[in-house]
């Protein structure tokens, strides 16, 4: 007789993107006195790394107490597997994995005996060996806590948030203090995970990690979003690339100059040694051939020409110094 064993069934990429894990509707947060979040909307589908970013104060992590169910919104509507965070806390958090920015320990209990402590919170924890092997922190099971560098703090963090198999987890600027291969090692495990189809909400001042890992982010800027959605899409919607080269000022006329800065996106700066030009460019491959045609005609020498794609981060510090905030890309 065959015997069969039954493993529980994949979850396609189709049903993944369209599942609605978390569901955000003009949140408003007013706090002593400050809107700190006013007024944003955007939803996160299970299986999908969702990156909320932001200058300091601008209201992620308000925005995440809410969605944790630590604090009720001033207005608006949040829902969390269909349900109020705040009202039905008890019954969802057993789904949830919450690395906070700064979370708090018994700094007298070793790594594992703080691990074997937080395991009683959930009905099927993760093995105690098993997780701190996740997070590399099994050499320093003996450890107190208090001896550990920042770093290893947050990686046991990110063991403990993972300890009741979550189904979405958040993670408020996780590899802040690591060093590049907890860093490393943290991105690579929560990649795994989302891979199971693990939802994960994220936090960063590391730009690049919500470009390796996001699928989708919302940057926002004094409570509101400025703009959301793919990668692609938000960078599409504003300046794509940059064209940037130099001139030697006494070999350049003002005219050749003039005809070399045919753009509204043309920016100069000034040097004893060199005239820096750069060049924002929603369509380089023509802007590139314009801009050789001018050089050609004026006899001028490119020096140090380079074309790059605007980074997560050129957008991040251009929408900051926005003045109007808008609600930008459709997610």
């Amino acid at each position: 007789m065959t015997r069969i064993t039954t493993v529980p069934e994949r979850i396609s990429s189709t049903r993944l993107a369209r599942e609605v894990v978390l569901h955000v509707d003009g949140l408003v947060v007013d706090y002593a006195g400050v809107r700190a979040v006013d007024g944003i909307d955007f939803e996160v589908r299970r299986g999908e790394v969702f990156g909320l970013l932001g200058t300091n104060g601008a209201g992620k992590t308000t925005t995440l107490d809410v969605l944790e169910g630590f604090r009720a919104p001033t207005s608006g509507a949040v829902r969390v597997f269909g349900v109020d965070p705040l009202v039905e806390r008890d019954r969802i958090s057993p789904r949830m994995g919450i690395m906070l920015q700064d979370a708090g320990f018994f700094e007298d209990l070793t790594v594992r005996q703080t691990v074997r402590s937080w395991r009683r919170f959930y009905a099927r924890p993760r093995g105690v060996e098993e997780t701190l092997q996740m997070v590399g922190l099994e050499h320093r099971a003996t450890v107190r806590v208090k001896q550990l560098s920042g770093g290893e703090r947050r990686r046991l963090d990110l063991g403990l948030a993972l300890l009741g198999h979550p189904e979405v987890l958040f993670l408020d600027e996780p590899t802040t203090g690591m060093d590049p291969e907890g860093r490393h090692r943290c991105l690579q495990i929560v990649r795994d995970l989302v891979e199971e189809g693990l939802t994960v909400v994220l936090t960063t001042h590391y730009l690049e990690e919500a470009e390796q890992l996001a699928d989708r982010v919302a940057i926002m800027h004094r409570g509101r979003i400025r703009t959301q959605g793919t990668l692609d899409e938000v960078l599409a919607a504003h300046r794509t690339s940059v064209i940037r080269f130099e001139l030697d000022p006494a070999r350049v006329t003002e005219a050749a100059l003039t005809a070399l800065m045919w753009s509204p996106g043309a920016h100069v700066q000034r040097s004893a040694t060199t005239t820096a030009v750069s060049i924002d460019s929603a369509d380089p491959q023509a802007d590139l051939g314009r801009l050789l045609a001018a050089a050609d005609r004026t006899g001028v020498a490119l020096d140090a020409l380079t074309v790059t794609r605007s980074s997560l981060e050129d957008l991040f510090l251009a929408l900051a110094d926005e003045a109007a905030p808008t609600q930008g890309v459709p997610a």
